[in-house]
């Protein structure tokens, strides 16, 4: 019993420092996300993360080395809620997406989603901000190429999507 005592709780140990990065990433996105709404989309599902990721580890690391059945049942409760809510997410995007990654076709709610007026001046703002466009144009001797032989270029399907709406 005290081997898997202290396998959970050296489990739990290195969660709790591999969260710091990770709420550390979130604290750092925050001091930068006044320039993009790009950034504050990021910064606080990063900090949710490694604050939950933080007091679960806490909660199995106290409840293993202390034997403390209220927090083992705790974390217990915890990391299935966790694992739910992954896997309610993975079920969602891959739903979301259509026929799942590699294929150009997407759901008529995401592809709604994403034409959409209010969202995509979001998304536009955040391809601006990366200058996503600059770095999708070829230089031919030294001179820029023209929308033509752009237009003529075979782009996957990422690269065709905002071709179709103004900026």
């Amino acid at each position: 019993m005290r081997t898997s005592n202290h396998l959970i709780g050296a489990l739990n140990f290195l969660t709790f420092v591999l969260s710091i990065p990770i709420l550390g990433g979130g604290i750092w996105l925050s001091s930068r996300a006044n320039n993009t709404n790009c950034l504050k989309f990021l910064q606080w599902p990063l900090i949710i993360i490694g604050v939950s990721i933080m007091v679960v580890s806490l909660a199995g690391f106290a409840g293993a080395c202390y034997r403390n059945n209220f927090l083992m049942y705790l974390y217990l409760w915890a990391m299935f809620i966790i694992i739910a809510t992954l896997l309610g997410f993975v079920i969602f995007a891959y739903a979301a997406t259509g026929k799942g990654s590699g294929q150009s076709d997407y759901s008529g709610w995401l592809s709604d989603r994403v034409a959409s007026d209010s969202y995509w001046g979001k998304i536009r703002s955040c391809i601006r901000d990366s200058r996503a466009c600059r770095k999708m144009g070829r230089n031919i001797g030294g001179v820029p190429e023209s929308a033509e032989m752009f237009y003529l270029r075979k782009l996957n399907p990422i690269q065709i999507f905002p071709s179709y709406i103004k900026f």
